[in-house]
């Protein structure tokens, strides 16, 4: 697969270039989606400390969400505008790098940047979510990666069968419950099943 294409659309989006960590971190979401990429899993993967202050997303996990959300409806005067989902055609509206919520709507516009600074927001929001339903399990980063873009995605991370297989450290099982959330308006969405799959296997690549 020709990636240039992906790392110069990236690049434009961003309006900048990358550092050698960024390159390493989208080549691995690339491979994660093409499925290349080689899940090297173990029945019990050692948990990575968590950072003082809470844990945060990893370079990997973000570059997986940055795939696969985009930061989409860019105008020819280089904003960005909100766009309807893609499974409903209506609520709930996005802009940027998947952001939704209030005062999100048709013809919100936003800048480059207020799209860079909502994703951290909302990285930090969500990171602290998956922290708080796990409530103490051992997560390895990588699992924790994926646990994030999950919820980012899904919103359902307290909830989620999924959830509970992880801390009941049923590993394997937690995989497994990633490929059933690939519907939205009740439909089967073929970006949602590669998201899911890209997300499985992240979670079962250890370090």
């Amino acid at each position: 697969m020709n990636r240039r294409p992906i790392f110069d659309a990236v690049r434009a989006l961003r309006g900048q270039g990358f550092t050698q960590a960024e390159v390493d971190a989208l080549d691995e979401a690339i491979d994660l989606a093409e499925g290349s990429l080689p899940a090297r899993k173990t029945a019990s993967p050692i948990p990575a400390p968590a950072p003082a202050g809470g844990r945060t997303i990893g370079a990997p996990g973000l570059a997986l969400i940055k795939l696969f959300e985009g930061c989409e409806k860019r105008t020819p005067g280089g904003k960005f505008e909100a766009y309807p989902d893609p499974g409903t055609g209506d609520k709930p509206w996005t802009i940027g790098w998947g952001a939704t919520g209030p005062g999100i709507a048709p013809g919100t516009v936003w800048t480059q940047a207020q799209c860079d600074t909502r994703l951290t927001e909302d990285m930090r929001s969500y990171a602290a979510a998956v922290e708080r339903a796990l409530g103490g399990a051992p997560c390895t980063a990588n699992q924790f990666d994926a646990l994030v873009s999950f919820h980012y995605n899904t919103g359902a991370i307290a909830s989620a069968t999924l959830t509970k297989k992880h801390i009941a450290r049923d590993y394997d099982g937690a995989k497994a419950e990633f490929a059933k959330w690939n519907r939205a308006g009740g439909r089967v969405m073929p970006g949602l099943v590669r998201r899911r799959a890209a997300e499985a296997k992240l979670y079962a690549t250890v370090l």
